[in-house]
């Protein structure tokens, strides 16, 4: 990603800078935007010298005739600058509005691409509805601006200072007069702004604490149902959206202060200027025809400000958004991976596996270790079960391997390389992790499956299904390997979507297996028919199993007792119901049950 501002002020319109990467690439469409702007405020200005010269040319004409041939002329050069203005500001309309959806979904694109990349650990502090708020409602700020308000804010600009310049040279002395007195808009209105900001940043805070509420929730329906918690739901969300209404009412109240100050100055600003021409066409200083165009300029000077009072408005709430999405981009996850990955091959028959003095504490729970000082080694094609309470730190071995987290201490290596070594593609692309709790995603069963090697074919994922004895329930679905399984596969029992999931994993045929109880929502019969298939993938590869139920691991060619997060028992499943130790006691406990 490029570079940006390394800290670009707090609470002014300059966090909008954090945008310049984006825009960078358009450098071309901007530099055409910004000419038609220029040259559709230079026809605006233009409007005011075409209206004199109608005013003291076509009307003071002595004939009637050459009367009429002047005001001919004129109104034919007051309909070319209508022309000109129109198709420049249509030019620039469209270029503006192409480059605000062109950035807006880049910034989208590379936001979401850039939160995919982080480690868990970002996602124990940050909320998923709260970054989906920052996808769609900051986003849609920052395309009301750049596609909309900065191009209205900069051709108002330009207008504003032509029409003072023209004012100032025309009538020296009033427009210094007014320039100072526009100090006493500018001040008061700058102080007012940064008040808008502020409360901009706090609303939108507030919008995306109930948009976290309600992703929770909805990711829980059935739980929500099952403990008839909707009443109890709906009011904490109801809260919060209060909350989130009250600070935007505090916004809009500090802005529409802040749009009334404007108004009221730039009308006082305009009467003035009106008084003071009046009083020059008096005197004679001034023809009627000057004092038309000094009036038109004036009113382009004042609607210059009005708008651009507005338009600031708009850039505080976009800077709000900006630097909410800057701190999503500049998040830094703390696994990644290395400048210069060491090469590794792939080995054909299951890979080498090493835990050296492994010490791993959670960033939430920096005192409580999941793991001490853990030392285990496996070998290419061998299965080892990992067994133990809750707690014990089964789950945190997989994290580890996976590279989600980092050892606080020692070293993992696969292959004899260590993990912090490889590229994460290289290290997750050689792990087939079948999970406790089965993902589906929103696609037909075919997608599903093939996730695990997008470049399958459809042989190969039937192939994978039957493996996993899941080719009979797809088939008997409405479309069969084409239906669609709704959110999260809920129009799926739990056992076929565990089954899909062993179906993926099977299909990407990685030389390193992880199973997290890989069988927990089967019953009886598919339980059998399961194991039987992984049984059949283990062959010729590494497999790590996590089991509570002692039963599934009994065949295991080593089975690891884990503790506090330490081993405190190794062996085969024999052996260990002899020694009398912590394995033998739970398997006593389940057998006897």
């Amino acid at each position: 990603m490029a570079s940006r501002p390394a800290d670009p002020a707090k609470g002014s319109p300059r966090s909008l800078s954090g945008l310049a990467p984006f825009l960078r690439p358009y450098r071309g469409r901007i530099a055409a935007a910004g000419l038609f702007l220029v040259l559709a405020a230079a026809a605006t200005l233009a409007f005011p010298l075409a209206l004199r010269g109608l005013i003291d040319g076509g009307l003071a004409a002595s004939q009637r005739g050459e009367q009429l041939l002047a005001l001919r002329e004129h109104f034919l050069a007051l309909f070319a600058v209508a022309v000109a203005l129109g198709l420049f500001s249509a030019a620039r309309f469209y270029m503006v509005s192409w480059l605000g959806e062109r950035v807006t979904a880049d910034l989208r694109s590379a936001v979401y691409a850039h939160v995919l990349r982080q480690s868990p650990e970002f996602f124990e502090t940050t909320q998923t509805g709260e970054v989906l708020s920052r996808l769609t409602t900051d986003t849609t700020l920052v395309q009301t601006v750049v596609g909309s308000s900065l191009s209205l804010g900069l051709r108002n600009a330009v207008m504003g200072v032509g029409a003072l310049a023209m004012l100032v040279w025309t009538n020296p002395y009033v427009m210094s007069l007014v320039l100072l007195a526009l100090l006493g808009v500018v001040l008061p209105a700058m102080a007012f702004g940064r008040r808008v900001r502020r409360l901009s940043r706090a609303s939108q805070d507030r919008v995306a604490d109930s948009s976290a509420i309600a992703a929770e929730v909805l990711n829980a329906i059935p739980v929500v149902q099952s403990y008839t918690a909707e009443g109890r739901e709906a009011r904490r969300f109801g809260e919060a959206t209060d909350h989130a209404f009250h600070t935007g009412v505090r916004r809009t109240r500090a802005r529409a202060l802040l749009v009334a100050f404007v108004i009221v100055a730039n009308a006082a600003l305009l009467l003035w200027g009106l008084y003071q021409g009046t009083q020059a066409v008096l005197a004679g200083r001034i023809t009627p025809g000057h004092l038309g165009q000094t009036v038109v300029y004036v009113i382009i000077f004042a609607g210059a400000v009005a708008v651009l009072g507005e338009v600031y408005g708009d850039l505080l709430r976009a800077a709000g958004a900006t630097e909410r999405l800057m701190e999503l981009l500049d998040a830094r996850s703390p696994v990644a991976s290395p400048p210069q990955p060491a090469p590794a091959r792939v080995p054909a028959g299951g890979s080498a596996l090493e835990l050296q003095a492994v010490t791993f504490h959670y960033p939430s729970r920096p005192r409580q270790p999941a793991l001490r000082q853990l030392s285990l080694a496996v070998a290419p094609g061998e299965t080892v079960a990992l067994v133990g309470a809750s707690g014990a730190g089964k789950t945190t071995v997989f994290q580890l391997l996976l590279r989600f987290y980092d050892p606080t201490e020692g070293r993992i290596l696969i292959d004899g390389v260590t993990v912090r070594e490889m590229a994460l593609s290289e290290l997750r692309g050689r792990i087939a992790i079948v999970p406790q709790e089965p993902v589906i995603f929103s696609s037909s069963a075919m997608d599903n499956i093939r996730y695990g090697r997008p470049q399958a074919s459809d042989e190969e994922v039937v192939a994978a299904a039957r493996a996993a004895f899941a080719h009979g329930f797809i088939e008997a679905l409405p479309e069969g390997y084409a239906t669609f399984l709704g959110e999260r596969g809920v129009r799926l029992s739990g056992g076929q979507r565990q089954r899909i999931a062993i179906a993926r994993a099977m299909l990407k045929d990685a030389p390193l297996l992880l199973l997290d109880e890989a069988t927990s929502a089967l019953d009886a019969e598919s339980e059998r028919m399961v194991q039987a298939a992984l049984q059949s993938a283990m062959r010729g590869r590494t497999t790590l199993v996590i089991a509570h139920r002692l039963a599934t691991v009994q065949q295991a060619d080593r089975i690891v007792v884990l503790e506090q997060g330490r081993i405190v028992e190794q062996g085969r499943h024999e052996a260990l119901v002899a020694a009398g130790g912590l394995y033998a006691r739970l398997a006593a406990l389940q057998f006897m049950d």
